[in-house]
């Protein structure tokens, strides 16, 4: 039978996989919709100061070139002051939008310096952003200009300070030999006084700069120019045009760090020439510009300026870079030369080379080169001791101190007293005293001493003081030193003085250091006690008194120079007075010149020096005071001239000789006759032996108007001149009169021959009446004068040098001059005529009949009748040889 299986039971499973589906579904929509939501981006703010350059939908955000934003909207803000721009940003920015992230807008920008920016030309203005730190930030406040380090640059920032900008710009390259190894990234004033130039260096050069480091400026062209060429320097065109800094990399190991801080010099001499400190010395014997300065016989720098100072003179010198370590505060400097004795020469060389200063490097630190300053020794120091400083001091009668006392300065014992002697001739005390090798520096030129009271008493109407001092100084007394304010130290056993007082010690003081001079002058000047004197417009000096002596009416001014300019007063020396203002004027402009208010309200003097003396036995201590400083150059010597009171010659009148100048008149005044002018006048130096002669004439030279023309023109506008005439004589005299006109010996020329006229009368014969020869002007009338008995007029005449020769004793003269009219009953009129200037003015015709020969030629005393008319005879006289 068929065996029946039993049924199978299963169980039924709770979870079917077919939920499986709704829940995937479900994990990847919520994955999905996260997803959208983190990759929508990130809206943030950023404030602009205007939309100009910014588009909605096309200006990016760029990070390193990569696009991580862009702007979605924009808008004003509350304040009306800018734009709020906002943008919608990658998400995956969000770890850079904190609060110290920069964001900026990239514009295409030219310069001298390069182009900026050059890709916006193409895609379009972006901003810009550089990530910062700080928490997390939605609204940004936009940067006005890049930042100085932009993303990705890696290096060191450094800052140069200097007074000046000069050509340096943002951009401006950094080199370092000439190659480009970073660039100027910005620049700010620092106060008023300095700028600072922040500068960065790239990472790859970064190791070139040390702290001891040297920048300096290679803008621009530098041109140096001497006899042994011209040499023109200059980095690269880049630095001509945007100006440039470069530097070295120094001698120290430490490296530079950012924000390091360095000077700016002008060069590179300045930069990293050498060292520069100062000496000092009496005098420059010997020492001159590139002179030498040795260490152990090696050059390690030399001597750049030499300047005079109130004391002495100061050098100016430099130590080359690498041997700045041997010049420290206590270093010692002094002259050598060559040195020639029995032994032989030491230093031959230095014979032709000149000297040189020899350095002893001290054992102090080094010090800044601007307080540096040293005595140049004449003389190599002693370096085996330090011996006391060994002084006398001289007093006039004792003070009562002990041997032993103590020498004091403030009060603080540097040295004591050890002996107390008389003089030699009995005149003075000596108190021999030593100062402590450590005070030395105290007793400088101008140095004394007072002594110290043991009991001050002091009383007047405010009271009644009373000062003691210690026990010490009852007992045995001390001095106290007294500093001068010279820089110069005291050498070894040299005398200083100890003076009753303070008080005292600056009254003597101030005697001591003028010297007095008297000045003889034609007037007072315009001076007053305390009157400055002046040197190359320096005072040097002072008016001390101005005495008038009524017999001679000229003045003597009592003048004081202080002691350091007394040896400015030689045979050489002169002296003008000031003007308040003094104006030159000509055509290539106007000149004005005025004098310090002190000088122009007291009157001043100043002192200069000529380059020849003229008067080789002039007295120093009796100078002249001229007028003005032409006069002084010239050493003008001052002459009295006495004139007619109808004279119209005023002050500034010339003194001429033969037209040339050779003097002027300083001031005329009315005598007290009232008949005559004194005249005080100068004769130029040079000419001054010439015409102070007794028998110089001195004469009125004014316009004389005639028919035959006009004599001394140029007085119409001048005014009348002094004309003068010099002499044989060697007797010297300063005072003369001048006469209303010249001898008539003073127009004729020395080389022309000379005679005289005779006739009964003038007619209209005048000085200057010219001589005619076949109508040509040979000569003239030079004077004329009437006789003794009064029957005759003799006319002085010459005929000039080249036409002597046609004068001799054959030779026939008549009188030319106007119409001559003759009339006839039978014979009828003539008319006889000469020249139109012989018509106007007058004229002497001659002839002459045999040529001169030694036979017939005459002197000066010659004298020829003048006839009335010529002879026709006469018109046919023709000598033949001319000379």
């Amino acid at each position: 039978m068929t065996e029946i299986e039993s049924p199978k039971i299963v169980k039924k499973k709770l979870f079917s996989p077919i939920w499986l589906l709704p829940v995937v579904a479900l994990i990847l929509g919520a994955w999905l919709g996260v997803k959208s939501i983190k990759e929508s981006g990130i809206e943030i703010l950023i404030h602009f100061p205007s939309a100009a350059g910014i588009d909605i939908g096309k200006t990016l955000v760029k990070y390193q070139g990569l696009s991580v934003g862009k702007v979605t909207d924009i808008g004003i803000d509350d304040d009306l002051k800018g734009v709020n721009v906002k943008v919608v940003m990658d998400y995956r920015a969000d770890p850079f939008l904190n609060k110290n992230t920069l964001f900026w807008l990239v514009k295409p920008k030219a310069s001298i310096t390069g182009v900026e920016g050059l890709d916006t030309l193409f895609s379009g203005n972006y901003i810009a952003i550089q990530p910062g730190d700080g928490r997390s930030a939605t609204i940004f406040e936009a940067q006005r200009e890049a930042p100085a380090i932009l993303p990705g640059s890696e290096g060191i920032m450094i800052e140069l300070k200097s007074p000046k900008l000069g050509s340096i710009d943002v951009g401006s390259p950094v080199f370092f030999r000439q190659a480009p190894v970073g660039s100027v990234v910005s620049y700010r004033l620092d106060g008023n006084k300095q700028i600072i130039i922040s500068a960065f260096v790239q990472e790859q050069y970064a190791h070139l700069v040390n702290k001891d480091s040297h920048f300096w400026n290679v803008s621009g062209l530098k041109i140096d120019a001497s006899l042994s060429g011209v040499k023109v320097s200059t980095e690269s065109i880049a630095s001509i045009l945007a100006g440039g800094i470069s530097f070295d990399t120094g001698s120290n190991t430490l490296k530079a760090e950012n924000g390091d801080v360095y000077t700016l010099y002008d060069d590179e001499v300045t930069a990293i020439g050498g060292v520069n400190f100062r000496l000092t010395a009496a005098d420059s014997e010997d020492v001159n510009e590139g002179t030498a300065i040795i260490y152990r016989g090696v050059i390690i720098g030399e001597i750049e300026k030499v300047t005079l100072t109130e004391t002495g003179v100061e050098f100016l010198a430099r130590v080359e870079h690498q041997y700045q370590a041997l010049i420290t505060n206590d270093s010692q400097f002094w002259l050598s030369g060559a040195e020639l004795s029995l032994k032989g020469v030491k230093h031959l060389g230095r014979l032709v080379t000149g000297s040189v200063i020899n350095v002893l490097p001290g054992t102090q630190d080094s010090a800044e080169a601007e307080t540096m300053q040293f005595n140049l020794a004449s003389q190599a120091p002693d370096l085996l001791t330090q011996d006391k400083l060994s002084l006398t001091v001289i007093a006039n009668t004792h003070t009562g101190i002990s041997n032993g006392a103590q020498v004091r300065y403030k009060q603080l014992p540097i040295g004591s007293i050890t002996s107390i002697n008389l003089s030699q001739d009995f005149s003075a005390v000596e108190y021999h005293i030593e100062i402590l090798p450590e005070f030395k520096n105290l007793l400088t030129k101008g140095s004394f001493f007072i002594p110290e009271s043991a009991l001050a008493i002091n009383a007047s109407l405010d009271g009644i003081s009373v000062n003691t001092r210690d026990v010490t100084t009852m007992l045995e007394g001390a001095i106290s030193l007294i500093p001068g304010n010279n820089k110069t130290l005291i050498p070894a056993n040299s005398k200083l003085t100890l003076h009753e007082s303070i008080e005292s010690a600056q009254t003597l003081y101030a005697q001591q250091q003028m010297t007095h001079f008297s000045l003889t002058s034609i007037d007072g000047a315009d001076l007053a006690e305390g009157s400055p004197i002046y040197y190359k417009k320096m005072q040097i000096g002072a008016v001390n008194k101005v005495n008038w002596f009524a017999k001679t009416d000229k003045f003597s001014i009592d003048i004081n120079i202080d002691n350091k300019f007394a040896p400015l007063v030689n045979p050489k020396t002169v002296f003008w007075r000031n003007d308040a203002v003094a104006i030159n004027a000509s055509l290539a402009g106007v000149d004005i010149n005025v004098a310090p208010l002190k000088g122009a309200i007291k009157g001043s003097i100043t002192l200069g020096h000529i380059d020849d003396i003229v008067d080789e036995h002039s007295d120093q201590t009796n100078l002249r005071l001229y007028d003005t400083k032409q006069l002084a150059l010239m050493q003008a010597k001052v002459i009295n001239l006495t004139l007619p009171v109808s004279t119209k010659v005023a002050d500034k009148a010339a003194i001429r000789y033969q037209g040339h100048k050779i003097g002027e008149v300083s001031h005329v005044k009315l005598n007290q006759d009232l008949n005559t002018l004194n005249a005080q006048a100068y004769i130029f130096g040079q000419y001054a032996n010439h015409f102070s002669t007794s028998d110089s004439e001195y004469f009125i030279v004014d316009a004389q108007i005639s028919l035959a023309g006009i004599n001394a023109p140029e007085t119409l506008l001048t005014g009348p001149y002094i004309g003068v005439i010099p002499g044989n004589s060697k007797e010297i005299v300063d005072n003369f009169d001048a006469q209303p006109h010249s001898n008539f010996e003073a127009t004729v020329p020395k080389d022309a021959l000379a005679f005289q006229l005779v006739d009964d009368q003038l007619g209209s014969i005048k000085v200057g009446t010219p001589l005619f020869f076949r109508g040509i002007k040979v000569g003239q009338i030079d004077g004329y004068q009437l006789d003794d008995s009064g029957t005759e007029i003799s006319l002085f005449a010459h005929v000039n040098a080249e036409y002597s020769h046609l004068v001799n004793q054959t030779s026939q003269f008549w009188d030319a001059s106007g119409i001559k009219l003759d009339v006839g009953l039978f014979s009828g009129a003539q008319l006889e005529t000469g020249s139109l200037e012989t018509i106007l003015a007058g004229g002497i015709a001659f002839a002459t009949q045999e040529t001169t020969s030694d036979s017939n030629r005459i002197n000066t005393t010659e004298r020829f009748p003048l006839h009335e008319n010529m002879q026709d005879e006469w018109a046919q006289w023709q000598p033949t040889q001319t000379k």
